[in-house]
């Protein structure tokens, strides 16, 4: 019998690399080889890396917006792993509010939810007047049983925020996020996502790796 054909994978990862924007202040992506396979020398190639714990596509720790929060290589990768819903949040202003979120989420939405923002994701400059995420919509999407806000955005709150409202709803309601998503190429519905953050001791956050697949039909 034809085997039924492979799910497609979206992966929605920015590229870590030189000259990706960063958080105003903090710190810039870089690398350098370490060894380098030449005849008679080194056999292999080997680099290193710097980078900020929120670079590109990133998990954010409860470290990250609460002193006695857990670090990121202390997490259950769970909420970070299965079915998960794109919803098209272009248009929301400066801000997605629960009555903006409400009627796109529907009544039994999966317990992970990807909120795009962007017409187009902007890879090369930083954007400062991007879109944030209201505490309301938060305490919404834990109400209908969601467990992971994800975001295209740098942040769920503005860039000069001082009391990270959307994070300290997240921290209340137990949740998880991802930010700095791509989701220009990803229509709105359901999928699975794998994003898992890497193990890292005492850390506050963690680039991921975040991939979609399309559900079996």
């Amino acid at each position: 019998m034809p085997q039924p054909p492979a799910p497609q994978i979206w992966d929605i990862s920015q590229v870590l690399r030189p000259g990706l924007p960063v958080w105003p202040g903090d710190t810039a992506f870089a690398s350098a080889p370490r060894w380098t396979i030449v005849p008679g020398g080194s056999p292999v190639n080997v680099a290193r890396f710097e980078t900020s714990t929120h670079a590109g596509t990133h998990a954010d720790a409860p470290l990250h917006y609460d002193a006695a929060g857990a670090a990121v290589a202390d997490l259950n990768l769970e909420p970070y792993l299965g079915p998960c819903r794109v919803i098209d949040a272009r248009g929301a202003g400066r801000a997605i509010t629960a009555d903006f979120l409400a009627p796109r989420l529907g009544q039994g939405p999966p317990p992970r939810v990807l909120l795009r923002t962007f017409d187009v994701f902007p890879h090369d400059a930083w954007v400062s007047d991007f879109t944030a995420v209201a505490a309301e919509a938060i305490d919404l999407l834990a109400a209908r049983g969601v467990v992971l806000i994800g975001v295209d955005s740098p942040s769920l709150d503005p860039e000069t925020s001082q009391t990270m409202d959307a994070h300290h709803a997240v921290r209340a309601q137990g949740l998880r996020i991802l930010e700095g998503l791509v989701l220009d190429d990803v229509p709105p519905g359901d999928y699975d996502l794998i994003a898992l953050p890497l193990k890292l001791a005492g850390l506050d956050a963690s680039p991921v790796r975040a991939i979609l697949r399309g559900l079996a039909p």
